[in-house]
């Protein structure tokens, strides 16, 4: 196996692979108790949570870092197991999934634009506000397999944005300071954007889980402060995959 500079990183993406496997999946089979409105939301998070993250390999690839590539390998696989566990429990509460949806699409052509720095910086949108809607979904929605498989993903989505944040204080170290902050003051705009497009579309859920649109908002923007430090240098450098470990 592959290490490098991201040693650690491949260790807790193979520690938490393990620990998956010998947890084992949710009992699907109790079935869940979904709303419209939350089969509508938990459908268009499938959408974006699933892809063979193929272009995001291919340009790490190209950044020439063998530990990261192969990090970036096992980030794909969570995010798949993502896609594969919302499936499974919107089956359980019978629903399907959707074949697409328009602002995945958008994310995805905006993802591709340009290189690997633009790539996380637009995957890190998806992933801020994820966090803040898994941790909506599992600790205002009373149906205990909704709650439990949310718990899940959120706690991976802990550990996948320091992991980003890493690779993108590294790719953005050589600009100068004033450069850096402008590139993180950019993102911390889109992601603003991309939370207000969320709460609108998902407001009916949002609601039901007791978080309204300005507070989901509002609560995105706040995460979004001390990453855009990090990023840009302001704060210290991410602090190893352990400490982000949740103990869902």
């Amino acid at each position: 196996m592959i290490k490098n500079g991201y040693a650690d990183w491949i260790d807790d993406f193979t520690a938490e692979r393990e620990r998956r496997a010998a947890l084992g999946d949710p009992d699907w089979e109790r079935g869940a108790l979904l709303t419209p409105a939350l089969i509508r939301s938990i459908q268009r998070f499938q959408v974006g949570e699933d892809g063979d993250g193929a272009e995001l390999r291919a340009k790490a690839r190209r950044a020439g870092d063998a530990g990261y590539t192969e990090a970036i390998g096992f980030f794909v696989a969570e995010e798949q197991n993502h896609a594969r566990m919302l499936k499974l429990l919107l089956a359980a509460g019978g629903a399907v999934t959707l074949t697409g949806h328009w602002s995945d699409a958008a994310f995805v052509r905006l993802r591709r634009l340009l290189g690997l720095r633009t790539e996380l910086l637009v995957l890190m949108v998806a992933e801020v506000v994820a966090l803040r809607y898994y941790r909506a979904l599992r600790d205002g929605c009373a149906d205990p397999l909704v709650s439990e498989v949310a718990g899940r993903i959120l706690g991976d989505e802990e550990r996948h944005v320091p992991f980003h944040c890493r690779r993108l204080r590294e790719g953005f170290a050589g600009l100068p300071r004033a450069g850096r902050r402008a590139v993180t003051a950019g993102w911390r705009v889109l992601l603003a954007a991309a939370a207000l497009v969320v709460a609108h579309d998902h407001g009916p859920a949002l609601r039901a889980l007791g978080v309204g649109r300005l507070v989901f908002v509002r609560d995105v923007v706040r995460l979004s402060g001390p990453l855009a430090a990090t990023v840009d240098g302001r704060a210290a450098a991410p602090v190893g995959p352990a400490a982000h470990r949740s103990a869902v």
